[in-house]
């Protein structure tokens, strides 16, 4: 079964009708399923949700709060009693949250339509929905999200910072600054719920595309004044910079302890096989030897080519490590030569680099032939 389809299938559309049917009599759940499903052979997931949620509209008996109330008061008790193994919740609800964006996002029922959002991400993350009350009403809406940063549910307190996320995949964008969210970050960044501060580390990342200077501000202020424990600054700024750390810049290697001249020397990088197929394992190695103590994280670079000539480039984390002067360390690899939903390798010439802290080392080229 496809991903999408397991996702949303018939089956938890049916259940969709059972719980609403449950509470409202009125809605005709046979029809409802029957009408809905229909369509989803063409569709993929999003589209999914908001056919299930037109779905709903057309056959609930009742229009806008009204209709969001039943759908309210149709979830099970709770999350886990609805069956969510995660925090993110189950996608079944997913068209929950799409009905309120769609059919209750006016300047009357905002309060209330946003009271439902938060009362609906613990069975289903509402970020995606909440991109339009904030695009449409942001002032209003963003005064909502910052009373969020208190609730006692941490799903709740995630969403706050998630749904304001400059970069978030999958949803529309909203028409603020980058940095509107960071007094949101502030409230969050000590949270004791990792999935609270995961996101607050993706809010974080999505701002270092564009500036990277004011995510090592915020990360400055915040290990200044201590407002965060350490083991959890050092995660939110690792995975806040991951992707800058990747691409080798130098500001964000020194705000993490890492030298951006580091005192290493390394052999020339040995190949296994200098030609290989498609499908295959490329297994690598290399030595580093340290000229005095330092902090290291050495990423491995592969430059492919692509049908349009152009080079795609993709950097891996080998290791991090902390080393003596005058060690020696033999630095390895395996790394599969598959493609992926997202990336077709293609045979010809590619590029094996060798980064560390950011600093381009030694580079070996190698052939990729036909599976």
């Amino acid at each position: 079964m496809a991903e999408k389809e397991h996702a949303l299938s018939e089956n938890r559309i049916k259940r969709i009708g059972t719980e609403v049917q449950a509470v409202c009599p009125e809605f005709d759940a046979e029809q409802f399923v029957r009408d809905v499903v229909g369509d989803f052979p063409r569709l993929a997931l999003k589209a999914r949700i908001a056919r299930t949620s037109q779905g709903l509209s057309t056959y609930l008996p009742v229009d806008g709060l009204p209709a969001v109330d039943v759908l309210l008061r149709s979830l099970p008790p709770s999350p886990e009693e609805a069956g969510a193994s995660t925090d993110f919740g189950l996608y079944i609800y997913a068209p929950h949250s799409h009905f309120v964006a769609e059919y209750c996002r006016t300047g009357p029922d905002l309060e209330q339509a946003l009271e439902a959002l938060r009362r609906l991400t613990p069975y289903y993350s509402a970020e995606d929905a909440m991109r339009y009350f904030i695009r449409d009403f942001p002032t209003e809406t963003f005064k909502a999200i910052e009373s969020w940063t208190e609730d006692p549910d941490h799903r709740v307190r995630r969403l706050a910072s998630e749904c304001t996320r400059p970069r978030l995949p999958w949803s529309a964008n909203i028409p603020v600054g980058i940095d509107a969210g960071l007094p949101i970050l502030d409230q969050l960044c000590g949270d004791a719920s990792r999935f609270v501060t995961q996101s607050v580390a993706n809010h974080l990342h999505d701002i270092a595309e564009d500036d990277l200077a004011l995510v090592l501000d915020t990360l400055g202020r915040w290990r200044e004044a201590g407002c965060v424990e350490q083991t959890s600054f050092d995660f939110i700024a690792r995975q806040a910079l991951r992707s800058r750390l990747k691409k080798g810049d130098e500001a964000a290697y020194e705000f993490l302890g890492f030298p951006s001249s580091p005192p290493v020397e390394l052999t020339p990088i040995r190949l296994e096989e200098t030609q290989v197929r498609i499908g295959d394992t490329l297994s690598f190695a290399a030595d580093l030897t340290a000229t005095s103590a330092a902090k290291l994280r050495v990423n491995y670079v592969i430059s492919s080519p692509t049908k349009t000539d152009k080079r795609r480039t993709k950097a891996y984390v080998l290791k991090t490590t902390e080393v003596k002067a005058g060690q020696t360390i033999t630095l390895n690899k395996r790394h599969s030569l598959r493609s992926t939903a997202s990336v077709s390798l293609i045979p010809g010439s590619y590029t094996l680099e060798l980064q560390v802290n950011g600093s381009r080392f030694t580079t070996k080229e190698f052939q990729v032939l036909e599976a």
